[in-house]
């Protein structure tokens, strides 16, 4: 068992899902845990109400921000242990150039693509929120045993 792990969520857009994910790994997995975020098309900025649940779970947005998978692939990026996909869409068109990294999917619904009222969507924001955590926890305990 290593003593540092580097993981990457992918998601559509890098705004979201993966973001939150990144912002939880990097707090919750640490030490043994170092996370990023990036998304096949990336939107260019994180979404508000992601910040804001970010923000509400005493976590740091200061070093978040939408990126493309290809800074992943470049010379210098971190050596990947695990790339995990958090929507559908990323799953199917997940780029092989991660190397050896383990390759994990959950599905998580898309707060961002909610039609609702300005409540609904900060419900699913914060259900969405709560599920990567849980869904982390897991993770952290099955595959370091933290």
């Amino acid at each position: 068992m290593k003593d540092r792990y580097n993981v990457l969520f992918l998601c559509t857009r890098n705004s979201a899902r993966s973001i939150m994910a990144e912002a939880i790994m990097n707090r919750k997995g640490f030490p043994t845990f170092t996370a990023y975020s990036a998304g096949s098309h990336p939107k260019g900025d994180v979404h508000p109400a992601a910040l804001r649940q970010i923000e509400l779970a005493k976590l740091s947005s200061a070093a978040l921000r939408s990126k493309g998978w290809s800074e992943f692939a470049a010379p210098g990026a971190p050596r990947l242990d695990f790339v995990i996909t958090v929507c559908d869409n990323a799953r199917e068109s997940c780029p092989l150039f991660f190397g050896a990294a383990k390759r994990l999917h959950h599905n998580f619904d898309d707060p961002s693509a909610l039609n609702g009222s300005e409540e609904e969507r900060t419900v699913l924001f914060r259900r969405v929120r709560d599920e990567l955590r849980a869904y982390l926890r897991d993770f952290a305990r099955s595959e370091a045993g933290t």
